[in-house]
């Protein structure tokens, strides 16, 4: 008797990103299944301008890609859009300046199946262009938290840059992703709401990902803009007078703290500038000033 294998879709939200997202497109094609699951891809693009249309048209795979354009602006939106036309029990997720091991989507799934959860995050590892400043590597400013597979994940570590869930725990929830964190923070949101319902989410320390560092990217300046930004978005989660008083509290003991590194330490010094602009992102949004008006920082 025959049996239906699984289908696990690739979701691929992109924003003029042409040569990242052929990059990836080529190691999605090289995903290693051992028969236990088939896959297509499924590319969203948030530029009116179908940038990614002729990268995706071009791309000569031996899995099914399939392009969809959301106009607007809103990382959300286009987050709904690729889940739209993601027709599939499984769900993966993984961003446009990333590309996956070759066995990403396998040790995502088993894990999956193996913990009986509803979902399942991997690690994402620095990928420089070019060789990184001291400071940046010393202070592990591109580092992200890593667990032993089957750590439980919380609604603060939850992301979409690699990501697997099972399809039916959305059912039912328009909108997956709220247009009211189309300027970020879309997924923190998700797993806030996903983790209360009950959802279980877990890591799996072998499904690897490499997210691309360009020299833009290990600048003072992207950090420090990046961080006033995060400190923006995450009033929309926290913005009660408990929370905002700690924001005060903690910059004024980082102003007490940055000048004793400033020179001899250097990267202590940038952590806690980073830190700083982390908190004062949140004040001043509180306060109806708006640091950053970009929705996301390239460079």
């Amino acid at each position: 008797m025959y049996v239906a294998i699984p289908h696990i879709s690739v979701c691929i939200c992109t924003y003029k990103r042409q040569s990242q997202l052929a990059y990836l497109l080529q190691h999605l094609d090289r995903q290693q299944t051992d028969g236990l699951f088939t896959y297509s891809i499924v590319v969203a693009d948030n530029d009116a301008e179908r940038s990614a249309e002729e990268v995706v048209s071009s791309a000569q795979l031996s899995v099914p890609v399939d392009y969809f354009v959301q106009p607007q602006q809103n990382i959300a939106l286009v987050r709904n859009t690729a889940l739209e036309h993601a027709k599939s029990e499984y769900i993966a997720w993984i961003d446009d300046d990333e590309f996956p091991v070759s066995r990403w989507l396998l040790e995502l799934y088993q894990t999956c199946n193996t913990y009986r959860v509803d979902g399942v995050l991997g690690p994402v590892i620095p990928y420089f262009e070019t060789p990184p400043p001291q400071w940046l590597t010393k202070g592990k400013f591109c580092d992200r938290p890593t667990h032993q597979t089957g750590f439980r994940i919380g609604c603060n570590e939850g992301r979409t840059g690699n990501l697997l869930f099972r399809r039916d725990i959305v059912e039912g929830i328009d909108p997956v992703f709220r247009p009211e964190f189309g300027g970020g923070g879309e997924d923190r949101d998700f797993f806030r709401r996903m983790i209360a319902a009950g959802r279980e989410f877990i890591w799996c320390n072998q499904a690897e990902a490499y997210e691309w560092v360009p020299p833009s990217r290990m600048k003072r300046r992207f950090m420090l803009r990046r961080a006033l930004l995060r400190g923006k978005m995450s009033l929309a989660h926290r913005r009660g007078a408990l929370d905002l008083a700690r924001s005060v509290l903690a910059i004024a003991a980082y102003s007490v703290l940055l000048p004793l590194f400033v020179i001899t330490q250097h990267h202590l010094f940038m952590k806690y500038l980073i830190k700083s602009c982390d908190h004062a992102g949140k004040l001043l949004a509180f306060a109806g000033i708006n640091p950053i008006r970009e929705t996301y920082i390239s460079q």
